[in-house]
Parts: structure tokens; C-alpha cells; sequence
């Protein structure tokens, strides 16, 4: 594997430069591949959400448990629109959401796609590598203010 720099000109760069550049990149690899199959990936959590929801979720529930995905937030209602208006999930009377037949097949093509997509990032990479990768960047994290706890 070739890297940027040697070992010690690497272990001098900033850490926020290259979290924004992966960020960057694998965000584009992920949506990309998820565009070719015709769902965003706003659309894939809102869709990954209803399903795993036996009494359905309302469009606030949703918005709600997304703020924190990578700057969604607000703009998840434009998305859980789309998804009504093609049928993949339809309001009750309760005003929940459902997802419908049409949507469960298309969950599972982007199931798919996304584990495709993280065997595709994760070649080469161990489970050691990943999980050190992981816990340093949540030390670093800690070290600057920020809280890890999960959402």
C-alpha cells in the first residue's frame, strides 16, 4: 500500500485534515453507489428505521433519531416526502409511517449495496485495525471536548 507521506512526516499531520478527507470520500463512495440503485442515503435510514418499527414511526420520530447523522437533521422531512410520493412508505390513519412491500424490497437491494459497499472499504483492513482505528479516534475526540456516547 502506498501513503501520502513516510511514517515521520504522517504521524505530523493533523488528524482533523484527514477525518474531513475520509469523511469526504467515503461519504461520495456510500451515496454513489446507493444513487445507482435509486435511494439516498437519508432515504436508506428513514427507510432502515420504519422498517424495524412493528407500530411505524412518525415523520418526527425519524427527523429526531437523525440529527445527528452526519448534518441531516431537518432535512430528512424533504426525503420521508420522496419516499411517500413513490410509495415505499405509506401514512396510516394514526399518522405513522409503514413501509410498504415495494419499500422492503428496496431496503434489501440497499442492504446489500451497503454491505457490498463496506466490504469494498474494509479490504485489507482487519478487524484489529479497525477497532484501534475507531477507539483512537474516540480517545482523540474525548481529549478535544467532544462526547462519544452513543446516540
Amino acid at each position: 500500500m502506498e501513503y501520502s507521506h513516510e511514517d515521520a512526516e504522517l504521524v505530523g499531520q493533523p488528524v482533523g485534515y484527514w477525518t474531513w478527507a475520509a469523511n469526504k470520500t467515503l461519504t461520495a463512495f456510500v451515496r454513489g453507489r446507493l444513487a445507482a440503485i435509486g435511494i439516498t442515503q437519508p432515504q436508506w435510514w428513514a427507510l432502515h428505521q420504519v422498517l424495524h418499527s412493528e407500530q411505524g414511526v412518525t415523520r418526527d420520530e425519524v427527523i429526531s433519531a437523525q440529527r445527528a447523522n452526519l448534518d441531516v437533521g431537518a432535512g430528512m422531512a424533504v426525503d420521508i416526502d420522496l419516499l411517500v410520493e413513490r410509495k415505499l412508505l405509506v401514512p396510516g390513519a394514526d399518522g405513522r409511517l409503514r413501509i410498504t412491500e415495494e419499500g422492503r424490497a428496496l431496503h434489501g437491494r440497499a442492504a446489500e449495496t451497503q454491505r457490498a459497499s463496506r466490504g469494498i472499504v474494509h479490504d485489507g483492513v482487519t478487524d484489529e485495525e479497525y477497532l484501534i482505528t475507531l477507539k483512537v479516534l474516540q480517545r482523540m475526540m474525548r481529549n478535544a471536548g467532544g462526547d462519544v456516547t452513543p446516540a
